[in-house]
């Protein structure tokens, strides 16, 4: 029997609609007596304020303009609303968090377009892959990323008239202005006022739930996880050439709206509030979770271009936010700044929701400190499923829990024989179905095979467990990846186990664990570490009083018998999850210069004369599992 969320978490009210758009089932003339938004759009907050020049639009002015800017963008693009093919009218955004880029996805979606959403780290060759595979027909982006952008089209053969400007604090601080030739948004906005109305769109029944409202990048479900937002500021690359489109429906959305803001009233105040919108408007936690539930509750988004931390401290101060959406590494900034986050009033601050990797219970405690008043709950959830599968609750809370599943939810867990795990603090693949599990992927039917199971169920590849709170409610506990489990003589180690014990280590600052291959074993785990400052003792000496840290505490095959190797830094998405690919690739290129230098060695070893007999001259050899490897 699949497990659901708890009975003290109210059902759907009813079942997600399939014949209205995004915006429509947000802002419409029966956004709120048909679909439950709990305030009108005269009520609610601004949806967007822009956190460092303060700069917003009613709600009432954002749904007004939606309707200009789709004017403006199908007199340039030449589209017609009911007209063509849904996937032949991308429009691709490729910027800085605005204050009016939801506003340009809807306005696509008025146009019965999609929006692609594209992370601004992107390099030019990075974002005409992605344009390419989107089939992108325009482009929209900010000033700071023009140059980039034009590159990037004209590879894609994306004509200059094709691309627009979103405004951004850059150009109001330093008084620039647009290029002549290209239209800004707010430009085509005005321009969409001298324009005709347009044709309302004609829908039939079921179309939400067929037709793609986002084509938003993931990995899959079987590759390497990107399951996190992606902080802007940060300089760190992500394996886009790898990565495939999912399609995310319109009814996809609107259910994970749905659940979000179900979920949220059992402890969430009716008041209309602010929360915080640093991270990037590209990925789908802040595209969905934050950006779009937000605005469905009446609540304002506090917009900010990226993660610094003095700026947003500023934000949450002078706006008196109230909810903080954050990754762990801005959880990390934070408490590695007491004095300056000391000398800001965050007193308004209640509720820090946490997704992506893991938080040590150090980092929770210091936090805790210098926001006592706030409460942290952690989440899980990833692009296939349009962004939350389950999230704490402040009425029931478990350390290292991701909290319940979401109203509408139903999950189960596969063993390794494909047999369903029914029991308590058992580790199995999580499978889900809900109204928010997306189409598929984008030209990609072996990848939409693999991730969709018979009856509507989605491979995670996630290894889940699920463990019983001391209220008797069901919390999940993501344990691993399951295609990072470490085989040791057929027994299987889950790195995040090690990971957890080792982050506790006061001269570990950062730590993956990743496996090495060995003939004996077959796989062997190998810890990568970050030492922390103030960290003084001798490499070999602090490897082997790690090692010894690890054996007091877990059986022989998790023991790190394929070494220890400290690292400046490891390599992550910007979103803080480890690149154990990376990892992998470097432990496996190393192995292959050991085996290639004792080749060489042996190859080129002098002989000695022993009773006049010539012999070779004995060679020390070292495998993987000794620790001189790591002598770099």
């Amino acid at each position: 029997m699949p497990f659901t969320s708890p009975s003290y978490i109210p059902p759907l009210p009813f079942s997600p609609p399939d014949d209205v758009p995004v915006h429509e089932f947000l802002f419409g003339q029966e956004s709120r007596t048909k679909f439950g938004r709990r305030h009108a759009v005269e009520e609610s907050k601004p949806p967007f304020i822009c956190g460092v020049t303060g700069a917003s639009h009613s709600a009432v002015d954002v749904v007004r303009r939606i309707e200009l800017l789709a004017r403006g963008l199908a007199s340039e693009l030449q589209w017609e609303v009911n007209e063509g093919d849904v996937l032949d009218k991308a429009v691709a955004i490729y910027s800085l968090n605005s204050i009016d880029a939801l506003t340009v996805s809807w306005a696509t979606h008025r146009l019965n377009g999609v929006s692609v959403p594209i992370s601004s780290l992107l390099s030019v060759n990075e974002l005409a892959n992605q344009l390419k595979k989107t089939k992108s027909k325009a482009l929209v982006t900010c000033l700071s990323h023009l140059d980039l952008a034009l590159k990037a089209a004209e590879i894609c053969t994306i004509p200059r008239s094709r691309i627009f400007l979103l405004e951004t604090p850059e150009l109001s601080r330093r008084g620039l202005s647009s290029p002549d030739d290209i239209w800004s948004i707010d430009a085509l906005i005005d321009h969409g006022r001298k324009l005709p109305s347009l044709p309302d769109l004609i829908w039939q029944p079921g179309q939400g739930a067929r037709q793609t409202a986002f084509l938003c990048s993931s990995s899959g479900t079987s590759g390497l996880p990107v399951r996190s937002a992606i902080i802007a500021h940060e300089k760190a690359s992500c394996s886009y050439m790898l990565q495939k489109s999912v399609m995310i429906s319109h009814r996809n959305a609107i259910a994970n709206i749905m659940q979000i803001v179900t979920y949220e009233s059992t402890y969430q105040s009716d008041e209309p509030e602010l929360c915080l919108g640093v991270l990037p408007q590209s990925h789908i936690y802040s595209l969905v979770v934050v950006s779009q539930a937000s605005i469905w509750r009446g609540d304002g988004v506090v917009v900010l271009q990226g993660f610094e931390l003095e700026q947003t401290l500023l934000a949450i101060q002078t706006n008196g936010i109230k909810r903080l959406w954050l990754v762990p590494p801005m959880l990390v900034a934070i408490t590695k700044a007491p004095r300056i986050v000391e000398s800001y009033d965050l007193s308004s601050v209640s509720v820090a929701a946490v997704g992506a990797s893991g938080i040590s219970k150090d980092v929770m405690a210091t936090f805790g400190e210098l926001l006592p008043a706030c409460k942290i709950i952690q989440g899980y959830g990833m692009t296939e499923t349009t962004g939350v599968v389950c999230f704490g609750n402040v009425e029931d809370s478990m350390d290292g829990s991701c909290g319940h599943l979401y109203p509408g939810y139903e999950a189960r867990l596969i063993d390794g024989e494909g047999k369903d795990v029914e029991s308590h603090n058992t580790p199995g693949e999580l499978v889900l179905r809900s109204p928010s599990v997306v189409i598929g992927y984008y030209n990609d039917e072996s990848a939409t095979s693999e991730a969709m199971m018979d009856g509507g169920w989605l491979r995670t590849g996630d290894l889940v467990e699920i463990r019983q709170s001391e209220k008797g409610h069901e919390h999940v506990f993501v344990v691993d990846r399951v295609k990072e489990l470490i085989k040791v003589r057929g027994l299987q180690v889950a790195p995040a186990e090690l990971e957890s014990h080792l982050i506790l280590h006061p001269a570990v600052a950062e730590v993956a664990v990743i496996p090495v291959p060995d003939d004996r074993a077959g796989e062997l785990p190998k810890a990568y570490i970050v030492r922390a400052s103030g960290a003084e003792l001798d490499e070999q000496v602090l490897r082997k009083e790690l090692s010894q840290y690890v054996e007091g505490q877990f059986a022989r095959h998790k023991h790190l018998d394929g070494g220890i190797e400290f690292l400046d830094s490891l390599p992550k998405t910007a979103s803080g999850k480890m690149q154990r690919k990376t990892l992998k690739e470097k432990a496996r290129t190393d192995a292959e210069a050991r085996r290639q230098a004792r080749e060489k060695a042996a190859n080129g070893v002098h002989k000695v004369h022993v009773n006049g007999v010539k012999r070779p001259e004995k060679m020390e050899v070292f495998d993987l599992s000794s620790d001189d490897e790591d002598d770099d």
